[in-house]
């Protein structure tokens, strides 16, 4: 059984409208604390004129949550929509869909604004941002303000009153809120056949993903095997988030796109995340990575920060770090953004190119070898051992320039049990590790049999079925698994993970 009720500060608000006894006051419903009937869902649509902190309309959304009720907005919502620094990480993808938006969409101004009921607004160009926003900030009515620079972006999101709507105003919220009400809780969810529900995040259309599809079924059978539902969702299921109780990002991380508000907005709903979003901000940029093992006295290639416009230090590079030397852009992934040089001139001529992404490079002295190893580390634990040998002719894994179909040509491998990779390796990894956090990391290392050295930690490593698994098979899927599972339970019971 459900029952909706509508929540208005003064009964005056609701004026406009028939009767109905699903509206009740503000003041009704914070005195009334009569508790649900056993099997009752109760969702409370709260459209008091102001969410303002610990005012009447906080307060409705507070002990609606207290009462066990759906309630929107929610708590959460109320406190993300007061601070651009909450909401603002939300909405870039929705920028960037607004730059396409039709030339006239504002009839030649810069400024916008629309109201949205309910997801819905009757601006036509803006109706699938609208529901977006709507999804990630669930709030009877919105108003959403635009500018226009060199694009249209987002400027303000703000909730608005009932009481402040016009004649056409209301008139949209009324029909907008009844397919609201009509559609929120016709049934009860199905009762789940699984302890935990894991949504793994991953794009089918990627080329180089961190999991072949293979091992993505594997990730699926070992949590069904666990009594865990691993859901394979893609980045259109951003509104979906928060019914899951943990968070798998199998897809290339990036603090500038979805993968990282996926990993930010699942933290916010207290749920299990790999990769968290710590663990992203300090693996993706590889000046910040430096600066961190440097401080931590980890052994590392020589390397400096190179600043855009300074050619007396370029010039200094060579005598520094020698020729040849390796020049990389902060965020790159499977040696994208990667450049060897031979002398002063190619070097100046690849920071040329490279500085039109990024402000700052790094710069590494070449540390020649035939393979380099990848240690997997989890929670702290060596998981897995692999050397990724050098691309046929080719000083790199990956070679880029001389792959097929968008994929570059990538040399061999070999996996091998923890035990029997050099105890240095698996120590240094373990320390770097120790210096990100405790998630679900592959460490990069080289040695030459004079010196070992890390070169990287990745936040979301390669798992690919018939390499990483290649010696524990089925076994490092449950390990990866077991370890959600522990969490999860941690959480349950409220101990420390």
């Amino acid at each position: 059984m459900s029952r909706l009720l509508i929540v208005v500060e003064k009964p005056s608000d609701w004026g406009s409208y028939y009767p109905s006894e699903n509206v009740v006051s503000a003041t009704d419903y914070l005195k009334d604390s009569t508790a649900a009937e056993p099997g009752e869902r109760v969702q409370v649509i709260n459209l008091c004129r102001s969410y303002k902190y610990l005012g009447v309309g906080y307060y409705v959304s507070l002990l609606a949550e207290a009462r066990g009720q759906r309630v929107i907005p929610t708590v959460r919502t109320i406190n993300d929509l007061r601070r651009r620094s909450l909401w603002g990480l939300d909405i870039d993808d929705l920028n960037q869909r607004l730059g396409r938006m039709p030339p006239g969409s504002a009839e030649g101004g810069t400024e916008l604004g629309v109201l949205v009921h309910f997801g819905r607004c009757d601006h036509a160009p803006l109706a699938e941002v609208a529901r977006q926003v709507f999804e990630a900030f669930p709030c009877p009515i919105l108003r959403l303000e635009f500018e226009h620079q060199r694009s249209w972006r987002i400027r303000s999101i703000k909730p608005a009153g009932l009481h402040t709507l016009d004649d056409a105003q209301e008139d949209a919220f009324a029909a907008a809120l009844d397919a609201f009400s009509r559609k929120i809780w016709r049934k009860p969810r199905a009762r789940r056949k699984f302890r935990y529900e894991i949504a793994m995040l991953h794009d089918p259309a990627e080329a180089m993903p961190p999991s072949n599809k293979r091992a993505l079924r594997h990730f699926i059978e070992a949590g069904k095997a666990l009594g865990i539902e691993v859901d394979p969702i893609t980045r259109n299921d951003f509104s979906r988030l928060a019914e899951y109780d943990g968070l798998f990002i199998r897809e290339t991380t990036s603090l500038d796109n979805h993968t990282y508000r996926f990993a930010h907005r699942a933290e916010r709903e207290g749920m299990v995340v790999i990769d968290d979003p710590v663990s992203i901000l300090r693996c993706t940029n590889k000046i910040y990575l430096n600066d961190l093992l440097r401080a931590r006295k980890l052994p590392m290639p020589r390397s400096e920060v190179v600043f855009r416009d300074n050619e007396a230090q370029l010039a200094q590079l060579g005598g520094t770090l020698g020729y040849p030397l390796v020049l990389k852009i902060p965020d790159g992934s499977f040696s994208r953004g990667v450049v060897k040089v031979a002398d002063e001139a190619a070097l100046r001529s690849a920071a040329a190119g490279l500085f039109q992404h990024s402000a700052l490079l790094i710069a590494q002295e070449f540390m020649y070898t035939e393979f380099d190893w990848r240690i997997g580390v989890l929670n702290g634990q060596a998981l897995y051992a692999c050397q990724y040998f050098m691309s046929r002719g080719h000083w790199q894994i990956y070679d880029h320039a001389h792959g097929g179909n968008g994929v570059p040509r990538s040399g061999g491998f070999k996996t091998l049990p923890v035990r029997d990779a050099p105890p240095e390796i698996v120590r240094l990894a373990l320390k770097a590790c120790a210096a990100i956090g405790d998630g679900l990391y592959g460490v990069d290392l080289k040695s030459d049999g004079k010196r070992s050295a890390i070169i990287e930690v990745n936040d979301n490593p390669s798992i690919d079925a018939g390499v990483e698994d290649a010696y524990l098979g089925e076994d490092l899927y449950r390990r990866i698994m077991g370890e959600f599972l522990r969490r999860l339970e941690c959480r349950r019971l409220g101990v420390a993970e």
